[in-house]
């Protein structure tokens, strides 16, 4: 008979929910996720304003794992579409262009020679140390002062790209997407949104059933080498395996110092028509000297019918950890964290792993890898994943 496991998820978010739903698949495993809000599904559970659902920033479903769609499509049906377009508003050209940028959109604007001239003179290999020369010696100077340089600055809150020294995530799609190339946002990749009114939360409820769940609660290290814990300051308890889905730095009272992320404030306005964008758009981006990044409109990604439509706004903020800053620095700072945590003790999801580019199907991911570790008794520790490893970002 296979040993007992006590397990503790720290976090009810997708990463911490798809958790506890793999391992309760498991006939050896007692669960406990203890979440400090009072509903599970953070930036991801759908709330309603004027009647229209929304999560904290749309938030779709993308991969091109199709052992994670499948999985997922079976709980929640997906619907898919291959037709979401981008756009992004040039202040000083007065004109939108797609975004990722099409070759066909530079015949557009008033500098078009200088760009085509730019372009030509790129060079073809190169080795760039931060954001600013990567996107520089990718599609030159002019196109990086329109679209890139104002909205890097807002979106991280720094001074100068040249701070952003990590840039796997970057970009969306490519630099410049040639003429023959499609003008979609999301190439290559599954793109979908459940069906139902309320997008994923009935996911939620499904992936916690079987399992222990305590809301608003928090959980502190009591001894972290023998992964004991206390919870809601009077309950000690040791656990075989532990999934955080919290900040690293938290975890360990931020004894190494704390790690920085840029927060958001999102704006919903409900306006008094049917469509706001143009048909397929999803997003705006405003890479001028607006305090906000983009707009979306939640009819989009939701289908939801009636006769007016919400959308939303994104100013980046300090108000919440929500994106991890992609600085080598940070990263260093927090694997420091993570490489004190014992054999058996995984951190995961975007906060966790400390990984801006993590989505809803990297957490599920994460979270099956974890379930193979039981299954093949190979249990290790820190961030679940070959693909979010920090030797890859370091």
């Amino acid at each position: 008979m296979k040993k007992q496991l006590k397990v503790l998820i720290i976090g009810g978010g997708i990463a911490g929910c798809a958790s506890a739903h793999l391992l309760s698949q498991l006939d050896n495993t007692d669960i406990l996720l203890v979440e400090n809000n009072s509903m599970l599904g953070a930036g991801v559970r759908t709330y309603w304003q004027g009647g229209h659902p929304h999560t904290f920033g749309p938030r779709y479903f993308l991969t091109k794992k199709m052992e994670v769609y499948e999985y997922f499509n079976k709980i929640i049906p997906l619907r898919t579409t291959n037709e979401n377009e981008f756009l992004s508003y040039s202040e000083q050209d007065n004109q939108f262009y797609n975004y990722p940028l099409h070759y066909d959109d530079i015949a557009r604007m008033p500098d078009k020679e200088k760009i085509y001239k730019e372009l030509e003179n790129r060079k073809t290999e190169f080795e760039p140390t931060n954001l600013k020369d990567y996107w520089i010696n990718s599609i030159g100077l002019t196109l990086y002062n329109k679209f890139i340089d104002k909205y890097n600055k807002k979106m991280w809150q720094v001074d100068d790209p040249s701070e952003i020294d990590t840039f796997a995530w970057s970009p969306k799609g490519a630099t410049l997407k040639n003429k023959d190339e499609s003008k979609t946002a999301w190439d290559g990749s599954i793109n979908a949104y459940p069906y139902a009114k309320d997008g994923y939360n009935q996911y939620f409820d499904i992936a916690t059933k079987d399992i222990k769940v305590l809301l608003n609660s928090m959980v502190k290290v009591k001894n972290i080498k023998e992964k004991i814990f206390i919870i809601n300051e009077k309950e000690e308890i040791k656990f075989d395996i532990v999934i955080s889905t919290a900040s690293p730095d938290d975890i360990l009272d931020h004894s190494f110092g704390q790690l920085p992320y840029i927060g958001r404030d999102m704006h919903n306005i409900v306006m008094p028509v049917e469509h706001v964008l143009p048909k397929n758009i999803f997003f705006l981006y405003f890479p001028n000297n607006e305090k906000f990044t983009r707009i979306a409109e939640y009819k989009k990604f939701t289908h939801h019918k009636a006769e007016n439509s919400l959308i939303g706004l994104e100013f980046p903020s300090s108000n919440g950890r929500h994106y991890p800053l992609p600085q080598k620095k940070w990263h260093r700072l927090a694997k420091q964290y993570i490489d004190e945590f014992p054999e058996g003790m995984y951190s995961i999801g975007r906060n966790g792993s400390y990984f801006y580019s993590l989505d809803i199907d990297d957490c599920i991911s994460q979270a099956m890898e974890i379930k193979s570790d039981i299954l093949n008794n190979q249990i290790s520790s820190g961030v679940a994943g070959d693909d979010y490893k920090f030797d890859n970002r370091i």
